[in-house]
């Protein structure tokens, strides 16, 4: 597996401090980011899932934590839109330019806004998808807002 992604690149152009970290991905699990946490050994509210969603029609994304469920009203909100939907599986990945399991918000090839949620931010590192299956990258989680130009805001359920 090749540890230099679109991803790292761009965490290394904006001299970013962050460890790469390598997993055996399972793509029959029922959720990835859990499984994720689980194969690094770190907990899961640490471990941050990349969703592609759409926000009155418009791309969007969302990084929470991979044990909670993202409430598509306070993401459309958290946009000032008035609603918000999961992409499907072939849609995220054409806009993301990464394969299901391994989007990263990081270097996508149309960069969507972005939404973190703020408990992310409690924590002094946070792991987040590193552009492919089985690739995690491990940083502070105001970096993940810097270098996204991301907001912060509540969007779990």
């Amino acid at each position: 597996m090749s540890k230099a992604t679109r991803a790292t690149k761009v965490l290394e152009q904006a001299k970013i401090a962050f460890t790469v970290h390598t997993y055996d991905y399972d793509p029959d699990a029922d959720r990835i980011g859990l499984q994720a946490a689980e194969a690094i050994g770190e907990a899961p509210e640490r471990v941050l899932k990349t969703l592609m969603a759409l926000v009155d029609g418009k791309p969007a994304c969302a990084i929470v934590p991979s044990d909670r469920e993202v409430s598509m009203k306070k993401l459309a909100a958290a946009f000032g839109g008035k609603s918000a939907q999961m992409m499907k599986p072939a849609e995220a990945e054409r806009v993301a330019g990464y394969k299901v399991g391994g989007i990263s918000p990081f270097g996508q090839t149309r960069p969507p806004r972005v939404a973190v949620e703020e408990q992310a931010l409690a924590h002094p590192y946070v792991f987040i998808n590193g552009g492919q299956r089985g690739l995690q990258v491990r940083l502070d989680p105001h970096d993940v807002v810097r270098v996204l130009n991301a907001i912060v805001a509540p969007v779990v359920a």
